[in-house]
């Protein structure tokens, strides 16, 4: 008996096209390299030194393995120079560095972060970085959360780094303790990582992503407002005062994107540019005339918790090598006799000077601050023109914006802002992020066009539309 179909026989159904094993297992060790990155302080408060270390070494050399095996398409010529610059001074300080120790120990960090944000941004699409940098943002913040929920619940009070509880009569600072069980009494979380200002920075990197994905119709969009709940949850809980600087400048610059793209000739991106200027300039002026009411407020002192004694005792320190620096050490090592009591606050051997342009000069000198302010300016330049312009490789010059585009320069708004008070951005995700976008955007200036976004398409034999969301 014949079977009748009212499907032509010219289109017969097919069936989705699903990701081969090899790529799925690529995907889930970058997303593990990304969540790693993040996760920064958690190695050392949940392993120990040796552990944090041996997580940096082993995945590099997987990393740099894959990088070979796969060779995956790289426009050699299209690389973050300036940013590769930077490294290479770094290196260079191995020369005249006055802590070889710590240089040598730093150093390997920096390579390591730096060789796979790039890794990453070569097997990866746009759009498969802002999946895998969601993904590990849910692995921070779920450990984070369930990480407090079992102090509270299980260990039952406050707990020591290596899961050592505080013997009787502790007597140091709570600064020293990698919880400090405050989820049921209203305190600061910190989450996995032992300080809540990086919980609240994850965190609000988590939103940003999130809502990205949201408003770009990503699936599971009831989920996705579960975790940007979650998320904001956090960042509450963490009451970082320069995470919410952090949230107020991203605010104000996704508005100016926003309002950018409206613009329909040139011209009328005059005027808000001079608003920008002026709302920033203003913005800038209140927050330095009012810091002791503003931070009051937010209930921390108006010198950012003892912030500007550690800045004085780094500019005196610049001022004997101005042009070449003392040697590269991000973090500081405390462990070197040269950091070691150098500046203590609450008892503890500070580890970074608060201040990302400071440690620069610190570490490597005039020539360094030049070369990563070369390297973030290229970075923010390309980012702000890769959010406010159109899509456009032909004559077609309406094309809608895509969501993702938003993702760079708000991120790198996030590092300027947190620069100010931390030195973060020059580490771990902070300069995993910074290398990893600035790579991708060379490489790949338009979403889903370019070698390097078309090569997924073509592994399924798919054929990509318009690059729009």
């Amino acid at each position: 008996m014949a079977a009748h179909s009212r499907h032509p026989v010219s289109a017969p159904p097919v069936a989705p096209v699903r990701e081969t094993t090899g790529h799925l297992l690529l995907r889930g060790w970058c997303v593990f390299v990304i969540a790693a990155s993040m996760a920064g302080t958690s190695w050392l408060m949940a392993f120990g030194v040796v552990a944090a270390a041996a997580v940096v070494v082993v995945t590099g050399v997987v990393s740099t393995i894959l990088w070979v095996t796969l060779r995956p398409r790289v426009q050699w010529r299209h690389l973050p120079w300036f940013a590769l610059a930077y490294v290479a001074w770094a290196v260079a300080s191995l020369l005249w560095t006055e802590w070889l120790g710590a240089t040598e120990l730093t150093l390997l960090l920096l390579l390591s972060t730096t060789l796979q944000a790039m890794f990453v941004g070569a097997v990866f699409t746009w759009r498969e970085i802002e999946r895998a940098l969601a993904s590990a943002l849910k692995w921070m913040l779920a450990l984070s959360i369930l990480f407090e929920v079992w102090v509270t619940f299980v260990w039952r009070g406050d707990i020591l780094p290596g899961f050592v509880r505080p013997p009787a009569g502790f007597d140091e600072h709570p600064i020293t303790l990698w919880s400090r069980d405050n989820l049921l009494n209203g305190g600061r979380l910190q989450g996995i990582f032992g300080n809540a200002n990086p919980l609240a920075y994850i965190a609000l990197l988590a939103i940003i992503v999130f809502v990205i994905r949201i408003a770009g119709g990503a699936p599971r969009k009831f989920l996705l407002t579960l975790w940007t709940a979650l998320a904001a949850f956090l960042f509450w809980r963490a009451a970082s005062a320069t995470a919410l600087l952090c949230a107020v400048a991203v605010v104000v610059v996704l508005i100016t994107i926003l309002l950018m793209r409206t613009a329909r000739r040139p011209g009328e991106r005059t005027r808000f540019y001079v608003a920008y200027v002026l709302v920033a300039g203003l913005g800038g002026a209140v927050l330095w005339l009012g810091r002791d009411t503003i931070f009051g407020l937010l209930g921390r002192s108006a010198d950012l918790t003892g912030r500007e004694r550690i800045w004085q005792a780094v500019g005196e320190r610049i001022a004997e090598r101005p042009f070449l620096g003392w040697g590269y050490s991000t973090p500081w090592v405390p462990s070197e006799p040269a950091f070691d009591g150098w500046i203590i606050d609450h008892g503890v051997s500070v580890m970074q000077a608060h201040n990302m342009w400071l440690d620069v000069a610190l570490q490597l000198g005039f020539v360094g601050v030049v070369l990563i302010s070369l390297a973030l300016l290229a970075f923010i330049w390309r980012s702000w023109f890769f959010a406010v312009d159109r899509p456009r490789w032909d004559l077609v010059a309406d094309r809608p914006y895509t969501t993702l585009t938003l993702l760079p320069s708000l991120v790198a708004t996030i590092l300027l802002v947190q620069g100010i008070a931390e030195s973060a951005p020059l580490l771990n995700w902070g300069w995993f992020l910074i290398v990893l976008l600035a790579f991708k955007i060379k490489q790949a200036p338009l979403v889903g066009r370019g070698p390097s976004e078309q090569r997924l398409a073509m592994e399924q034999g798919d054929r990509l539309a318009d690059p729009v969301r």
